[in-house]
């Protein structure tokens, strides 16, 4: 689905808490600034004049999104904080005119503007600074500019092609990217198979059992059943529903699995009989009446990750759960596209000795 960062703060403060793709911001927009503290710094004239607009403008997007901004980088230099920064800055500028460093265009160009602003910056007792990612922020929110307008189209470019590189494309299993995925999904499958033994053990033969009451334990978790959960990820018969499920969506359904097979247990062991289908289907409610308090907490950030992952990830709207969309953090980003993210067969085959123990369990 389109996005229009200008009116979603969702989409900007996903795109943000991006840092895999922002690097790549860094590399084809360019505009890295004077680094300072490990981080580009920007002044407020040096962001007007990238945008081609007027110093008041880049303060009116300061004051109307202020803890948005200041959320992505922005600060007010004050006291030695600010003086350290004029030394640095003062400093550089000395060993550029002395021919001891040769900065490149970009960075040429951030000095040359350093240099106008000096004697303003002598007088001053507080400096606005932006950082890099302060900086994009502004972009995301100045309509009426039209490089803001060519930044924001960047942006979301590269967002998409670092998304397709990283994973070939493959949203629907975004999720087996993750490290802690197939722990759980051999967790969840041993579980499974308790589940469904309690079924054949303790509820008469109903060829509908296993779907109704599988189906009950997806509405519980994230209020969808599997046909609703397929469509909205567009998978095809093939594809398995829990092979595109988060592992903490797969450990919360063990875990309803785990204690319905003991509930029906008990009481079948109570009635002294198999349960019929529709006596097996009270049963559940009342289970998720009893557990209600305690599963609360853990179905609510099931929901919320959910939502918010296929939305980011997948481009994937669950209707039932919008209440809970929220921004996705820069580890979800880490965890699932960077660094500590790997192709399953590539983790299968690294970790094949560990996870056939799992698996024998």
């Amino acid at each position: 689905m389109a996005k229009d960062l200008t009116n979603s703060d969702l989409d900007r403060k996903n795109i943000l808490n991006n840092n895999i793709a922002i690097q790549e911001v860094y590399q084809q927009v360019g505009f890295f600034g004077f680094k300072h503290d490990g981080k580009f710094r920007f002044t407020k004239q040096q962001i007007a004049e990238y945008f081609e607009v007027d110093i008041r403008t880049i303060e009116r997007i300061v004051e109307n999104n202020r803890e948005e901004i200041v959320e992505s980088g922005y600060e007010i230099y004050t006291g030695f904080k600010l003086k350290d920064f004029k030394d640095k800055i003062t400093d550089f500028i000395k060993k550029v005119n002395e021919g001891n460093y040769v900065p490149d265009t970009n960075v040429g160009n951030m000095i040359q503007s350093f240099k106008n602003e000096l004697d303003s910056l002598s007088k001053t007792s507080q400096l606005a600074i932006f950082t890099y990612k302060s900086f994009l922020n502004v972009g995301m929110l100045l309509t009426g500019a039209e490089k803001a307008q060519i930044l924001r189209s960047s942006i979301l470019d590269i967002v998409i092609d670092v998304l397709n590189q990283k994973i070939g494309g493959k949203t629907k299993f975004i999720n087996q990217r993750e490290e802690e995925f197939l722990p759980s999904a051999i967790r969840e499958y041993n579980y499974r198979q308790e589940f469904t033994n309690a079924l054949d053990y303790y509820i008469t033969e109903n060829k509908f059992k296993y779907s109704q009451l599988t189906d009950k334990i997806y509405k519980s978790i994230f209020k969808e059943n599997a046909k609703e959960y397929r469509q909205i990820l567009k998978l095809n018969v093939k594809e398995s529903v829990r092979s595109t499920m988060y592992s903490e969506i797969l450990d919360l359904i063990a875990g309803y699995e785990n204690g319905f097979s003991i509930f029906l247990r008990n009481e079948f062991e109570q009635l002294g009989r198999k349960l019929g289908l529709s006596e097996a289907n009270i049963l559940f409610t009342k289970y998720e009446q009893l557990t209600e308090a305690t599963l609360m907490p853990l179905r609510e950030k099931a929901r919320s990750l959910m939502a918010s992952r296929d939305l980011a990830f997948r481009d994937a709207l669950h209707e039932k759960l919008k209440e809970y969309v929220n921004e996705v953090s820069s580890d979800d980003y880490d965890r699932f596209l960077g660094d500590r993210s790997m192709d399953l067969e590539k983790r299968l085959e690294d970790n094949k000795d560990v996870f056939k123990r799992l698996k024998d369990r």
